[in-house]
């Protein structure tokens, strides 16, 4: 198989992971509405929680940590296949590392721009939990456990996001990690705190919604 058409299929399949749309379609399965239309209109699954309850939000967050997971799984398996082979002057492990990076870029964008739902979505922070954990598991567990942490003493799911993206870029500069690596994670942590900049205006009005309180009305 041409390399290019490696590459082509490998971003399209992590694309497709990402973009399933696991709140959207927990919303229609269970109470036969849009998601995006009641709470943050967000797809992730603080909004799942605070409209649909506690299990289906739990549901939403282990597929969409999944998500992330498989994209790089899958991306690490079609590049490792003896049919799939780089030019002779590509070194194939950094190509993989690269293959990876691009993967784990498609599938957040996936899922905050999903085909499925006019590239409307999430924030990416759990699809990205998931990149990390099958990426460099230690980078993963890292911004887990500050999430975590957050969470307890705050119960603000924004905030714990947030941290937890800036914890996995401290970690992976501070590690060995590949150079794709690090600019993945870079790049998909400020992304995800991009995603939050509606969030962050509310933190610092003192008005975001802690877990357990009623979802904000979306801004405009």
């Amino acid at each position: 198989m041409p390399l290019w058409i490696a590459n082509v299929a490998g971003l399209a399949i992590a694309y497709l992971l990402g973009s399933t749309p696991t709140g959207y379609l927990a919303g229609r399965l269970l109470r036969g509405i849009d998601i995006r239309e009641h709470g943050s209109r967000s797809t992730g699954a603080t909004n799942v929680l605070r409209t649909l309850g506690k299990w289906p939000a739990l549901v939403v967050l282990l597929v969409d940590v999944l998500k992330g997971a498989a994209a790089i799984v899958l991306a690490r398996w079609l590049y490792a296949m003896p049919f799939v082979t780089p030019p002779a002057a590509f070194d194939p492990q950094a190509w993989m590392d690269w293959a990876v990076c691009l993967a784990g870029l498609a599938a957040l964008l996936g899922h905050s721009c999903s085909i499925w739902l006019n590239f409307t979505g999430g924030k990416s922070a759990a699809t990205g939990l998931g990149v990390l954990l099958a990426m460099s598991w230690p980078v993963g567990v890292g911004a887990a456990a500050v999430f975590g942490i957050v969470l307890a003493v705050f119960r603000i799911v924004s905030l714990g996001s947030m941290l937890a993206a800036l914890t996995a870029i401290a970690l992976v500069c501070g590690l060995q990690q590949p150079l794709p690596y690090r600019l993945l994670v870079i790049a998909g942590g400020l992304y995800v705190i991009v995603r939050h900049r509606a969030n962050i205006q509310r933190l610092l009005a003192g008005t975001e919604p802690r877990l357990g309180q009623g979802s904000p009305k979306a801004s405009s």
